[in-house]
């Protein structure tokens, strides 16, 4: 049984600036390439079983420049749907609503799309690890996605409910690592930098 390695595509200028990025299709920072860059040694030589990544362009770049040849675009692997607080700051959405969580609180409809909950954030989690079950049987997967995405996504995996994603913290450029003792999952690394 392999290990599923997921990487935070490097930094764009909105993640620098702490703006909620979802379907925002924002290319790298010249740092955020060089954080992409950075992922290449700690991903060389393992041979992996499947390499997904999200359809967004900060994500596919950073598979790219990390060299993960032949990355198959998954939708499921997109960031959350923040809705109405697509490029807000927390803080800006605290001063309107004082104590906003979003892992709790959510986030409203906005004028171009309808939002998510943790729950169908979890949803979209829990398809991407039915499609990689399979390939985990034959060796490592890797995924290459988004920051809040891949927090409820390792919730899931270590089968917690969505909103726990919220205690896994991710940084931009960062690689974490879920593995297996004794046969159920566990986090084998987080926020792993060259």
């Amino acid at each position: 049984m392999g290990d599923l390695l997921l990487a935070r595509h490097g930094e764009t200028e909105w993640s620098r600036a702490g703006r909620h990025t979802g379907a925002t299709d924002l290319p790298l920072t010249p740092g955020g390439e060089d954080q992409a860059r950075s992922l290449a040694p700690l991903l060389a030589g393992r041979a992996f079983a499947l390499v997904l990544t999200s359809p967004l362009l900060r994500a596919r770049r950073t598979a790219e420049l990390a060299g993960l040849a032949g990355a198959v675009p998954e939708p499921d692997l997109r960031e959350w749907d923040y809705g109405g607080y697509e490029g807000v700051t927390s803080a800006d959405i605290r001063r309107a609503r004082p104590g906003w969580d979003l892992w709790t609180d959510g986030v409203p409809s906005g004028p171009e799309s309808p939002g998510e909950s943790a729950a169908q954030v979890g949803e979209r989690a829990d398809r991407v690890l039915s499609r990689v079950a399979g390939a985990l049987e034959a060796g490592d997967v890797v995924l290459v996605a988004h920051g809040h995405l891949l927090r409820v996504l390792t919730a899931r995996r270590l089968g917690l409910p969505p909103t726990d994603g919220r205690l896994f913290r991710l940084e931009t450029g960062t690689l974490g690592r879920l593995s297996l003792e004794h046969g159920s999952p566990v986090l084998a690394e987080w926020n792993t930098r060259p």
